[in-house]
């Protein structure tokens, strides 16, 4: 399904129901902030498509905690350039979003069983706003984040997103941002994808199709390790897929690779 016809298929789904979508951004390389792509482009258009949310709640594979889980409370949560070797020009984004600490103390309270603390000390990381930058460019909606328990298995990411998945009915918006694919030491240059990406991403989307959550949570799944050397950039479609429901509609937004090890691909489920 090409990108447009995938953007109106989930207009005119949007339309049966007021509960909040779920969202994973396969977000790629920093310098897709100053680039003009199909990847940006389908952002842009699914920001104008989504119904507009009071909150963003977003996951990213930028904030990585080690026994604990930590949500951010900041009023002006501050805009984070976690990267390094980059034109000035990425530097000097800033995404000047309102944080929303009485939503975010209420996340803190939802998850309780998963131990989840407030902190000031965060704002928003490149997963966050290369992205929204694209979605919500006028940065008038309220933002906040969820770390990522790096200590936790995948199965307990899955469920801490069925503990969020209430907030889909109090107009927040759950926003997951990482890849499907992310190998950093296998990136090509020659456009070529490496067939090992192409055999993972389609084994994810195939479990994504199925609901088969146990493929998404198996550590021995053949390739995640390559696919994954580490799995921050492989935690946020997991919380995300927690957050959906048998009821939802699953809609591919973008697909494709960047870089040869990068999968980006993107995913809405929606009811």
């Amino acid at each position: 399904m090409s990108l447009n016809s995938s953007i109106q298929h989930l207009k005119d789904s949007l339309n049966k129901s007021a509960r909040m979508p779920v969202v994973f951004i396969g977000h790629g390389t920093p310098m897709n902030v100053i680039q003009e792509n199909p990847f940006t482009d389908s952002w842009v258009q699914l920001g104008q498509t989504l119904p507009q949310p009071q909150a963003i709640l977003v996951i990213s594979a930028h904030w990585m905690t080690n026994g604990t889980t930590l949500v951010d409370v900041s009023d002006k949560p501050r805009t984070i350039h976690d990267f390094g070797n980059f034109p000035q020009e990425l530097f000097d984004q800033q995404y000047p979003a309102e944080g929303a600490p009485d939503i975010a103390g209420k996340v803190v309270q939802l998850l309780a069983e998963f131990d989840a603390k407030t902190s000031d000390e965060w704002g928003l990381d490149h997963g966050a706003w290369s992205v929204l930058k694209f979605m919500y460019p006028e940065a008038d909606i309220p933002v906040f984040q969820l770390s990522i328990d790096l200590s936790q298995d995948l199965e307990w990411h899955l469920s801490i997103g069925k503990y969020l998945s209430d907030l889909r009915n109090r107009g927040v918006l759950i926003l997951g941002s990482g890849n499907v694919v992310h190998n950093l030491s296998q990136l090509r240059s020659d456009g070529g994808v490496h067939d090992w990406a192409m055999e993972f991403d389609t084994l994810y989307t195939n479990a994504l199709e199925d609901r088969d959550t146990s493929v998404l949570t198996d550590v021995k799944t053949s390739l995640l390790d390559t696919a994954h050397p580490t799995l921050d950039h492989f935690i946020p479609s997991l919380t995300v897929v927690g957050a959906s429901d048998p009821n939802d509609e699953l809609h591919f937004i973008t697909e494709g690779f960047d870089k040869g090890s990068l999968s980006m691909r993107s995913f809405v489920f929606s009811g």
